[in-house]
C-alpha cells in the first residue's frame, strides 16, 4: 500500500496542488485546511509524513508541530514545514520542534515531492538485521529504529537518528555542516548548513542528560561538530 501523506495547508488551491504531485508520485494523499481536521486525521489515516503549513486559521502550525513531539503516538511522524515565513528564526524555530525538513513558499511541487521521498528514505531506512551502535550508555538500535539512553529509550526524529547515526559511526571525526547534511541525510541545497545546528541542539537536549558530565556531541569551532571519544 502506498504510503499516506497528510498535507495540512489553509491555502486550499495550494493542498490540491500538493496533493496531485503526491499522487502522481505514487502516494495516497490527503489534506486538511485546520488544526483540528489534521489531529483528526492524523488519528484516523495514521499518515506516514505530515506537510505541515505554519499559517492555520484555529492554531499555528508550530503549537501543532510542538503537540506532535511531546505525545509518544506521534513523536516519531516526520514533519516538513511548509510556509510562506522566511525569516531564519522562523526556520530555526520549527527545526528545533523536530521538523525534518522546512520549504517555503512560493515552491516548485516537484521540489516538495522530493524532500517526501528523501525523509521517507532517511524514516524508513534498510539497515542489515540487530545493527547496533554503541557509545558509553547510548545505545542505537538500527533494526529496530530505536535509541536507548541508560536503558531509557529516547524518542528521535527520522533526521535526528540518522545524524546521531552518522556521528555514532565516525566517534571523534570532525564533520563539517556540509558533510553531515550529505552524508548524514544524502541531499543538500543551499542555506540547509545553518539547521543542522537546530538538530544538534536537539540531539543535545535529548541525550546529554547530566549538564555536569563531558558533552557527547562537541562543537569544533569553525568545522562543524564530533561525536566525543569514549
Amino acid at each position: 500500500m502506498a504510503p499516506t501523506i497528510l498535507v495540512v495547508d489553509d491555502d486550499r488551491e495550494i493542498a490540491r496542488l500538493v496533493r496531485a504531485y503526491l499522487e502522481q508520485a505514487g502516494f495516497r494523499a490527503v489534506c486538511a485546511y485546520d488544526g483540528a481536521t489534521a489531529l483528526r486525521l492524523i488519528g484516523s489515516e495514521r499518515p506516514a509524513l505530515l506537510v505541515l503549513d505554519l499559517m492555520l486559521p484555529d492554531r499555528d502550525g508550530l503549537e501543532l508541530a510542538r503537540s506532535l513531539r511531546a505525545d509518544p503516538a506521534t513523536a516519531g511522524l516526520p514533519i516538513i514545514m511548509l510556509t510562506a515565513r522566511v525569516d531564519d528564526t522562523d526556520r530555526i524555530v520549527g527545526l528545533e520542534l523536530g521538523a525534518d525538513d522546512y520549504v517555503t513558499k512560493p515552491f516548485n511541487p516537484r521540489e516538495v515531492v522530493a524532500r517526501v521521498r528523501a525523509v521517507l528514505r532517511r524514516s524508513a531506512g534498510a539497515p542489515a538485521p540487530s545493527q547496533h551502535l554503541r557509545h558509553g550508555d547510548l545505545l542505537l538500535d538500527l533494526d529496530a529504529h530505536r535509541v536507548m539512553v541508560a536503558g531509557t529509550e529516547v524518542e528521535l526524529t527520522p533526521t535526528e537518528f540518522d545524524l546521531l547515526a552518522l556521528l555514532l559511526r565516525n566517534p571523534g571525526h570532525a564533520f563539517t555542516r556540509s558533510e553531515l547534511i550529505e552524508q548524514g541525510l544524502g541531499y543538500a541545497y543551499a542555506g540547509m548548513e545553518r539547521t543542522v545546528d537546530s538538530h544538534i541542539k536537539n540531539l543535545r537536549k535529548k541525550l546529554e542528560r547530566d549538564p555536569a558530565a563531558p558533552p557527547l556531541i562537541e562543537t569544533v569551532y569553525g568545522v562543524g561538530y564530533r561525536l566525543r571519544q569514549p
